[in-house]
């Protein structure tokens, strides 16, 4: 699959194709979005919010959560913040989203399967990774905690416009969650 995409880029860049997309590095909007990395969301998350090329930074994981103070999504926000000229954050999470039920106890097999041992599985268990690969149970409630975090994070200015929304998956319809 790789050789098919670097053949493809080629033929892109040798034809130009590239040019509708130059842009700099500032988000035009002044906004960056905080969403799930699922494939649902790759083209219709940004026409839903009617955002092009250029116009804002999104910041993409698992479940689009922020887990803690160090996480690289608060990173990624503060270079947004303090190098690019976000003024706002938009955290938008997703209808059916597959880190809802995701646990370390359906990881572990399937790590154990593909060759992980049983004593590097018990060193992570030591440092955590039962929680770190915890998903949620409630949306909004995930939303409001990544908000929350964010707004409240220390090296987050005030004056910051941070807003939670749950997008549904198959049309776009944005819910702002309160």
């Amino acid at each position: 699959m790789i050789d098919q995409i670097l053949t493809y880029n080629a033929r892109f860049v040798a034809n130009k194709e590239y040019e509708p997309y130059v842009t700099d590095k500032f988000p035009a909007k002044k906004l960056a979005v905080l969403t799930c990395m699922d494939t649902r969301l790759t083209e219709l998350l940004p026409k839903a919010l009617g955002l092009r090329n250029g116009d804002a930074k999104i910041i993409k994981n698992a479940g689009g959560l922020v887990l803690s103070e160090t996480d690289s999504a608060i990173r990624s926000l503060l270079v947004g913040i303090y190098e690019l000229g976000v003024q706002e954050v938009m955290v938008v999470h997703h209808s059916t989203c597959g880190a809802c039920h995701m646990s370390y106890d359906e990881f572990k097999p399937h790590m154990l399967e593909r060759g992980i041992s049983p004593e590097t599985l018990a060193e992570w268990e030591s440092k955590g990774v039962a929680t770190w690969l915890e998903g949620f149970h409630d949306t909004e409630a995930s939303v409001r905690r990544t908000v929350d975090a964010i707004v409240n994070h220390p090296l987050v200015p005030q004056d910051v416009v941070v807003r939670g929304f749950i997008i549904d998956s198959v049309t776009g319809a944005l819910t702002e969650v309160q």
